[in-house]
């Protein structure tokens, strides 16, 4: 409740630099904006979605 996703996933990375961060929104121009501070690395997907992309994405992050 007082803080953003953004921010929960800021201090992460402070905490671990090698997290793996997808934000979920169906606002992703905020999530994407280069002045956030968003980790660099943090993957967005787009609501609406289908179930097989999250689950791609999520294998993808994983692999990485």
């Amino acid at each position: 409740p007082e803080m953003d996703g953004i921010e929960l996933a800021r201090r992460a990375a402070e905490i671990d630099p090698d997290i793996k961060v997808m934000f979920i929104t169906g606002f992703a121009a905020v999530a994407l904006n280069p002045d956030s501070d968003a980790p660099r690395n943090a993957k967005v997907l787009s609501k609406p979605f289908h179930l097989r992309d999250l689950v791609a994405q999520v294998e993808r992050m994983l692999a990485a």
